[in-house]
């Protein structure tokens, strides 16, 4: 059964403190960092702290099907956040095999998806940890992109998760999840699986 606990506090500080615990860890090491604003200002955090990023691969959960230079990639986010250190980026390519991580970090939608593994959604399925081409249904109007994303497999070959969330509603969310309301997250949150740290803040 998934081990779940809940981190306090929650704010980018605090995940920017796990993230550096793991770089200091001897050996090569492979992240999965989700998208969005926060990953960004959590990476801005660490650049600033002087680490040593040889070694270390970064992978994206799920990106939007879009160039490097359009405004919603997310590529682009962490690419930029990290510029000038010596960390390697592994692309999202559809129908790719995926590695074990040492650490995913995942966000979670106010539908309970995370990734871009939606509720409703057009998607091709392949076995295995892999990259697939996913399609919300419907399109998010903030978002209207298809998606390459991790599937479930591909996320849970890791060490460990952390899921990082803002706000009651989406605390309350994780909770039905975490009682067996059917939701994309609860894919993550229960059964087998690496160890999920929560960080949540209001």
């Amino acid at each position: 059964m998934t081990e779940v606990t809940w981190a306090q506090p929650g704010d980018a500080a605090a995940v920017a403190d796990r993230i550096e615990q793991e770089l200091r860890k001897p050996g090569a090491k492979r992240f999965a960092f989700t998208g969005g604003s926060t990953p960004a200002k959590v990476l801005a955090l660490l650049h600033e702290r002087n680490l040593d990023w040889s070694g270390v691969t970064i992978a994206l959960t799920d990106d939007r099907c879009v160039p490097d230079d359009h405004p919603a990639s997310n590529f682009a986010k962490i690419k930029a956040a990290l510029d000038g250190t010596a960390v390697t980026f592994e692309r999202l390519v559809e129908g790719a095999p995926v590695a074990p991580f040492d650490l995913v970090w995942l966000g979670m939608g106010n539908d309970g998806h995370t990734s871009s593994l939606f509720p409703t959604m057009k998607a091709l399925i392949r076995p295995g940890p892999t990259v697939i081409a996913t399609t919300p249904v419907p399109l998010p109007e903030e978002a209207p992109f298809d998606r390459l994303t991790l599937n479930f497999r591909a996320l849970k070959a890791t060490r460990a998760i952390i899921l990082v969330v803002t706000g009651a509603g989406k605390r309350a969310l994780i909770e039905q999840a975490l009682a067996g309301v059917e939701m994309p997250i609860g894919e993550i949150l229960l059964g087998d699986g690496p160890p999920v740290t929560i960080y949540w803040s209001e």
